[in-house]
């Protein structure tokens, strides 16, 4: 089969080219030339593991290709999925420029034939009807087109693991036979299927990840508790998580969450449901804890740090990705950095992205032993692997002071007391 992908971020790329493992033939269409010419020399452009691997093995398969035009994908494709982005406006809701400037130039591209348009964007409920409503509008004569939505569920840092073993298949569509395209699609995938409607399915990918996103607003709240009272919040949510109608996952608490999804989807599900009249006290409460704890964490910093320079690990929202969007630890540091205090900082793969937003406003270093040499704390934002097995005399001899400020809770606090550090952890007493 012939599939397209506009788009080539995480989803785009990732499921691109997971489908070409599969032995279908796929394009991929993006709109700056560098990107394009990286893309076609085996450069995934994001960190996320095996991805580089997987993208040069289906180049020299000749199973993947990348173009800037669209006439050259669309009228041989048998499906194609939407996979751009929609990040949030200033108001909260989800910015469909990009969606629908796309959806024009897939119509205006199809063949005289039948081609399935599914997309994989998150995107708010009657979107997919806009975009049916384009297609028709300008695809040429003797064009057939349906259209389905077809969420996607990866998450940065495991997106080739989730992408090939995922635990459900959404396809959402009033065509039966739109439905039965995409089902041979997802042939070789495990995973239930869940086929429905397209409001549904739209529906679906936004109560997944604010469901998500209130785990860890709750877990986060209770660590609040768990500091002004004396207790352990590990202890508690191990306890809490043991009931099995709650679970284990996403009840860890931290510094909050960020990424390219939670912190935007959380929003647009909130102004959809206000435009809809609808009481969303839940999601403010969740966005609002969010932004609390790391207003915590901060002044943790500002009561207990004697002096103004500080060493921060870890960047990326979370481990296994070069991601920064509504990162914590930006949030953070740049707060930090308005209240004087100079920041020498180190990340496995973000510092670059954190560099082109921020600019050299702090140091970054090669080492993360480099970092908190002569520092006054130790923040630690990011639970990259190397953190946890870090050498932790080397560390204190390089602080000025030994003290970790640790937003992840990496570490265990009788441990940090014997070694004779200041560990100030996340929902934890100070030892």
């Amino acid at each position: 089969m012939t599939i397209t992908f506009i788009g080539h971020g995480y989803v785009g790329l990732v499921t691109a080219c997971v489908f070409a493992d599969f032995g279908n033939n796929v394009w991929v269409v993006g709109r700056t030339p560098d990107k394009i010419e990286r893309l076609k020399n085996g450069d995934p452009l994001i960190y996320e593991p095996g991805l580089e691997e997987l993208l040069q093995k289906n180049l020299e398969a000749g199973r993947i290709h990348f173009t800037l035009d669209y006439d050259k994908a669309i009228p041989e494709s048998d499906v194609v999925f939407i996979a751009v982005g929609t990040p949030p406006t200033s108001t909260g809701e989800a910015d469909l420029s990009s969606v629908l400037d796309v959806a024009t130039n897939i119509g205006k591209n199809l063949k005289k034939g039948y081609t399935v348009v599914s997309c994989k964007s998150t995107v708010p409920v009657g979107t997919n009807l806009k975009v049916e409503e384009i297609l028709n509008k300008v695809k040429p004569e003797g064009a057939e087109v349906d259209v389905a939505s077809c969420p996607e569920f990866l998450r940065e840092g495991t997106a080739i693991n989730d992408t090939v073993y995922p635990d459900r298949v959404v396809i959402g569509s009033k065509s039966q036979k739109a439905v039965k395209k995409l089902l041979e699609v997802h042939k070789p995938l495990p995973g239930e299927r869940v086929i429905t409607d397209l409001a549904s399915a739209e529906i679906i990918k936004y109560a997944s990840n604010a469901m998500l996103a209130t785990k860890i607003a709750f877990a986060n709240l209770i660590s609040l508790y768990a500091e002004k009272t004396g207790g352990d919040i590990e202890t508690i949510t191990k306890a809490v998580g043991a009931d099995n109608r709650i679970g284990h996952k996403f009840l860890s608490a931290g510094i909050g969450y960020g990424g390219s999804c939670f912190p935007k989807d959380v929003m647009a599900l909130n102004e959809t449901g206000k435009h809809l009249e609808l009481d969303t006290g839940l999601l403010d409460a969740v966005e609002r804890i969010n932004r609390t704890v790391r207003d915590n964490f901060i002044h943790k910093v500002t009561a207990n740090v004697k002096g103004k320079k500080l060493a921060a690990w870890g960047l990326a929202f979370k481990p296994n990705t070069d991601d920064i969007r509504f990162a914590p630890a930006v949030y953070i540091i740049e707060d930090l950095l308005k209240m004087g205090y100079e920041i020498s900082a180190f990340d496995p793969a973000a510092m670059a992205n954190v560099r082109r937003t921020i600019g050299d406003k702090i140091t970054y270093v090669d080492d993360m032993y480099e970092a908190v040499e002569g520092a006054d704390a130790l923040l630690i934002f990011t639970e990259w692997n190397e953190f946890k097995q870090a050498n932790l005399e080397k560390v204190k001899k390089a602080l000025s002071a030994p003290l970790i400020i640790d937003g992840r809770n990496l570490y265990q606090p009788q441990e940090m007391k014997d070694r004779g550090f200041t560990y100030i952890s996340t929902g934890r007493q100070v030892v």
